[in-house]
């Protein structure tokens, strides 16, 4: 922990920040893109030494390795990512990337060989605003089948993944082919919060102990279309008004629980044929539900299907589920070590779920995991005004460096 240099840390995140940065403090550093190839190179340039490597795999996954005394174990990794949503904070994923790499340089500078290499990963659009969907080179790593149903995603202008990731890994030469899913010892992601629960509990540090399941929804209204003006009321097969009322009740059913961990959100409503004079004859609005316990999320669903099914009224209705995730649960193995590691920093902790997806998510499924989370200034993330106090980025990666010389060792 001592020999993490804080000055290094936040100097190598702040010219991270400026590959993709704005003037407003933002960063637009999207997936695969030449930005992100630059910022890629500059990582590169950072280390050096015979006990240094750089590794590539068939997702564009980035790998910097630290040999261990057994260089044939398994890897400790480490890592996160560096792409952005079309308007990012400076921190975000990057700042796992950047703690990883100091974590290293500190053990380089405390003379600490490990049993175990660790690798630091930077991980392949986590994000998926470009191409959809996120999360595609931790996803891939863990199951490597996966990797060929994501290679003909294309942008808003058409350009396919595979396109940019070939031009990606052509931009890193000196990074030797590894392949995907390679045995892992234990993973650990160091991450901003991008949430309240941290700086509203005055504390420094959160323990993560898993990551909330989540379920999406589209669901389908279909009525008939009318002129705005010459049909009554009584007589109007309304797909906007009815779909309106099942978006009230779900909302209102979820208010009633009163379980402060449910979210609930309606992101996308839209509405055929869309003129401001016709009846729509057909609305589409989608719901992400999310919460830690399994059970909670089935129970729910339920809800969902019931109010939609009892309030079609003269219209019909269909829900249809896009996609299931059950609630990550992380190994104890890892999370107690990171609480180890906080009790002898002393700084202030709190246990939490994380709200929010992470590579880590994936890398559970094959490998003990962890997180360790840093306050987020009011919650805010995925906008320009993201902040953490850089003491509270500094503490983060003593502990992260701590942990990942446990794991190794």
């Amino acid at each position: 922990m001592a020999q993490v240099d804080g000055s290094r840390l936040i100097g190598m995140q702040r010219t991270l920040a400026s590959f993709g940065g704005r003037e407003d403090g933002g960063v637009a550093r999207e997936a695969l893109t030449a930005t992100e190839r630059e910022a890629r190179r500059w990582l590169i340039q950072q280390v050096s030494g015979p006990r240094y490597s750089w590794h590539v795999d068939a997702a564009a996954n980035l790998f910097l390795r630290r040999a261990g005394t057994d260089d044939s174990l398994p890897p400790v990794m480490t890592g996160s990512h560096i792409d952005t949503q079309p308007v990012g904070g400076w921190l975000d994923g990057a700042y796992g990337v950047i703690a990883g790499l100091e974590a290293l340089l500190a053990l380089d500078s405390a003379g600490i060989d490990t049993r175990h290499p660790i690798e630091l990963a930077i991980w392949t659009n986590e994000e998926g605003s470009r191409f959809s969907p996120g999360a595609m080179g931790s996803s891939a790593f863990a199951e490597p089948a996966s990797l060929a149903a994501f290679l003909g995603s294309t942008d808003a202008s058409g350009v396919r993944f595979e396109t940019e990731r070939d031009a990606t890994v052509a931009a890193t030469p000196e990074a030797l082919n590894v392949p995907l899913g390679r045995p892992v010892r234990a993973y650990l992601e160091a991450h901003i919060e991008q949430g309240p629960i941290l700086e509203v509990s005055g504390c420094k540090l959160g323990i993560v102990t898993g990551i909330q399941g989540v379920r999406w929804f589209e669901i389908t209204v279909c009525g008939s279309s009318a002129h705005a003006g010459t049909t009554p009321l009584d007589d109007r097969r309304d797909a906007l008004m009815t779909a309106a009322r099942m978006v009230a009740r779900i909302g209102d059913r979820a208010a009633s629980l009163e379980d402060p961990a449910l979210r609930v959100t309606v992101g996308r409503f839209d509405t055929a044929p869309g003129a401001i004079n016709t009846v729509a004859d057909r609305v589409t609005f989608t719901i992400d539900l999310r919460h830690p316990e399994e059970a909670r999320l089935a129970a729910f669903e339920h809800h969902i299907r019931e109010i939609v099914a009892q309030g079609t009224g003269r219209c019909t209705a269909e829900v249809r589920r896009l996609m299931q995730r059950t609630p990550t649960v992380f190994a104890d193995e890892v999370v107690s070590i990171v609480e180890a590691a906080v009790a002898t920093s002393g700084e202030p902790s709190y246990r939490l779920v994380s709200g929010a997806f992470h590579d880590a998510m994936h890398l559970a499924d094959v490998c003990p995991t962890g997180m360790l989370f840093v306050p987020s200034h009011r919650g805010i993330s995925h906008n320009a005004a993201e902040n953490t106090d850089e003491t509270d980025l500094i503490a983060g990666a003593r502990i992260l460096a701590a942990v990942l010389t446990e794991l190794a060792c």
